[in-house]
Order: structure tokens, then sequence, then C-alpha cells
């Protein structure tokens, strides 16, 4: 699936490469919650980061908005559980419904579903629409 980036997602990636060396794999802007959402590539957490986190709050300061950094992965459990961080889910199964769709279930307790699905859903809708874009999960079920 091929991910087609605005002129304003465009010129943010290129900010974020060049201030911190990591390489973006994608990007989501939430213009609601005046937050920028960072994919990038396995192993570039680091730098993407900072030491203390100093690089990323210096885009934070940048970009005058939160900013948020999820670390790839070619394991789609994994990049799942990159995604809901800093929740703690117990299983993340991968699994196809009986339309053909491929459905990510994930069991996490009571504290960490709340984590996980965030103030008003912001969390689990994020992680959903990412989840499509790199792995092509239609869904993410909670349990």
């Amino acid at each position: 699936m091929s991910i087609k980036f605005s002129a304003n997602e465009i010129r943010l990636i290129a900010l974020f490469e060049n201030m911190t060396g990591a390489m973006v794999k994608d990007c989501i802007i939430d213009n609601d919650n005046d937050k920028v959402t960072f994919v990038v590539k396995k192993g570039n957490m680091g730098l993407a980061i900072g030491k203390g986190g100093n690089t990323v709050t210096k885009v934070k300061r940048t970009l005058d908005r939160d900013v948020e950094v999820v670390e790839l992965s070619d394991d789609p459990s994994q990049f799942i559980k990159n995604l809901l961080s800093p929740a703690e889910l117990n299983t993340v199964k991968i699994t196809k419904s009986k339309a053909g769709d491929q459905i990510a279930i994930v069991t996490a307790d009571n504290t960490n579903k709340r984590i996980a699905i965030g103030k008003n859903g912001i969390n689990i809708q994020r992680a959903k629409l990412l989840a499509k874009r790199q792995h092509n999960i239609n869904n993410i079920i909670l349990k």
C-alpha cells in the first residue's frame, strides 16, 4: 500500500529528518489535538529522541505542537505494541476475519486498555490508521 503525503506532511518529515537524522517512514498530522506522529525506521528511535529526549524536545519547540515518535517494525505484532506504548499489552495476535481482512486482537488489563485507547479514543484510532498503512491490518480489537 503506497502512502500519499500532503505538502505539509512532506515539509514536516523533511524538518524532522534534518533535525534528528532519523529516517521517517510515515507521518500523521492531527490538527484537532495539535499533534504530529512520526513513524521512524527500525533502529532510528535513539536518533529521533536524542540523549535525554533533547532532540525530540527541540522538534516540539520548533513545531510548537506535541510530537510522538513510533518505531516501525517488520513484525506487525511488535509494531502494534510500539503504537500502543506505553500501554503494557498481554498478547497481540494477528488473524484473518471471515471476509479475509487482517485483524489484530490485543489483550491487556483494564488500566492498560485505558492507556491504549487514550482520551476520546485518540490512541487506538491513530494505531488503527498506522497499522492499516504499514501492515494492511484492517482493525485492532482490544479485549
